[in-house]
């Protein structure tokens, strides 16, 4: 293919954060670059991270450390990451007048709190180096010639050319920002093999009516334990929110992924723990010593005053339980035994989770060994490059999904610039625009 005929050098497929780093990344060092949006808009699932703050990257700055979040993957990783780390994420939003804060677990967001700004840096970005951007057009398919992408098709029939590709079309996470899988239709009938998607970070459901009842609670710090055949086999101690389908919060969305194996094998009982810190038999003594200093009040008046109120009432209603209008005197002390161990071993069964609507990450994609990750490019066709969620790359909440896109789309789009034509930006670690 003659170079008049390929007026791109790069195409990328998807607007979404690492296409938009890609795009950028290549036209800042020359490269003539297209992107193919299907939504009109582009940047909603951008607008949705963080709920809605955007939780921009983990303020993880040591390469290898922040790579333990990737246990199964991190082996691919050290080179994209040695490349563009969240040091270096830090490092570009604030040069762009983004300043970004540090919150608990390293979570980093911008200064503003407002993912609106981080589309808008990144829109710029793409604006300023020339991208040319296509939305309401989506690609149908890649076409293929000598080993090499020559071209992508729309649904429409409309044909464009380029010298390289980016597929960046997202998983199957929040199907209504446009993550359909069209990307893995495209590279399946390309011979790339493509894992099946699994909601990975995402609430879990329970048909426990209790549950449901305390929708919007949270517990602050407790242990949750899931457990099958009599047995815990995941456990996590942090926050936790009752939700109006089952619980969700940090804690939940990242053990989704092994409860979801777990029920694959049978039935799965989550067990929570309110006092972790504390021996049952310390926290009987507790409970004592609140009873006898309050002998004559109603229970449902004294347990509040360790425990939330919503949660203490539940408890109290439960049919084991049912010490609601009981007076304190009269609570026996197998009662009272009963109670404490309840609420060191709360239990309800998991049904299942939200699926694909409801999930921050779906996994499943492109396996990690049919891509080269010292420039993200595909093993099957070398001018065609794989970011972000198409990846079948596990990996936790707080920040680390969106920071693999940066830095997939940054190296991918480093690799194009510089294989275009030898600009002299193509050697700097980080343009400062």
């Amino acid at each position: 293919m003659g170079r008049d005929k390929a007026k791109y050098d790069l195409i990328v497929i998807g607007a979404g954060p690492s296409g938009m780093m890609a795009a950028g990344r290549a036209a800042d060092l020359g490269a003539r670059v297209l992107i193919l949006e299907k939504k009109k808009q582009y940047g909603k699932k951008l607008l949705l991270t963080g709920g809605g703050r955007c939780n921009i990257t983990n303020a993880e700055f040591g390469v290898r450390a922040f790579l333990e979040h990737f246990p199964e993957s991190k082996k691919f990783l050290f080179s994209p990451f040695s490349k563009f780390s969240a040091k270096d994420t830090f490092a570009f939003f604030e040069k762009k007048g983004l300043p970004l804060v540090v919150e608990g677990r390293k979570r980093a967001f911008p200064e503003t709190q407002r993912a609106e700004d981080v589309l808008q840096v990144m829109r710029k970005y793409i604006n300023r180096n020339g991208v040319e951007i296509k939305t309401g057009v989506r690609a149908a398919s890649l076409e293929a010639k000598d080993g090499k992408i020559v071209s992508v098709k729309t649904s429409k029939g409309d044909e464009y050319f380029a010298g390289n590709f980016v597929i960046a079309t997202g998983g199957l996470a929040a199907p209504e920002t446009g993550s359909t899988g069209d990307g893995f239709n495209m590279l399946e009938k390309l011979g790339h093999t493509i894992v099946p998607p699994t909601p990975n970070i995402v609430p879990l459901t329970t048909d426990a009516k209790w549950v449901h009842k305390l929708s919007g609670v949270t517990l602050s710090f407790m242990t949750i334990r899931f457990i099958q055949g009599g047995k815990a086999k995941i456990k996590k101690t942090g926050k936790i929110l009752f939700t109006h389908f089952g619980v969700s919060g940090p804690l939940i969305l990242n053990s989704a992924r092994e409860v979801v194996k777990l029920l694959e094998k049978g039935a799965v009982t989550a067990s929570i723990d309110m006092f972790p810190d504390t021996q049952e038999n310390e926290l009987d003594r507790r409970v004592l010593n609140l009873f006898d200093k309050n002998k004559n009040k109603l229970v449902r008046n004294v347990l509040p005053e360790i425990l939330p109120d919503a949660l203490s009432e539940t408890i109290l209603k439960l049919p084991d339980i049912n010490l609601f209008d009981k007076e304190v005197n009269s609570v026996t002390k197998e009662e009272r035994k009963k109670l404490v161990k309840k609420i060191k071993n709360l239990t309800f069964e998991i049904t299942g989770t939200l699926g694909f609507d409801k999930a921050v990450i779906a996994d499943g994609g492109v396996p990690p060994e049919e891509v080269n990750f010292k420039n993200m490019s595909s093993k099957l066709y070398p001018n065609l490059y794989l970011l972000g969620d198409i990846l079948n790359i596990n990996r936790p909440s707080g920040g680390f999904s969106l920071q693999l896109c940066w830095t997939t789309g940054w190296v991918a789009g480093t690799d194009v610039g510089e294989k275009c034509q030898g600009h002299p930006l193509a050697k700097q670690t980080l343009v400062l625009q």
